[in-house]
């Protein structure tokens, strides 16, 4: 019976880096003013092969308030989030540092 040929050791399959940022966490702390505000953006699939885009916002420590936004397609609502987060950058908030 003949011998099945191996070759070398398998390569894992490459990683796919996303080119886009799906989620953007962002916070505007300003204590002389009693300001300590977050702003977070996902981008999540629904059951329709749409996207939604979350808005979640309020202040540090608190539960806060949540909109979803539904777009045609994910790349629509990466669209949407790159241009609130590039508006609330503006705006005095900063990325959230892990």
């Amino acid at each position: 019976m003949p011998r099945r040929r191996t070759s070398g050791p398998q390569r894992p399959a490459p990683l796919q880096l996303p080119l886009f940022a799906e989620t953007a966490s962002l916070v505007r702390i300003r204590p002389d003013r009693n300001e300590f505000r977050y702003y977070r953006l996902d981008v999540w699939p629904d059951l329709f092969g749409c996207a939604l885009l979350v808005r979640h916002w309020g202040r540090i420590g608190t539960e806060g308030r949540r909109r979803l936004e539904p777009h045609p397609d994910a790349g629509a609502a990466l669209n949407a989030l790159a241009a609130l987060a590039r508006q609330k950058r503006r705006r005095g908030y900063r990325d959230r540092m892990p």
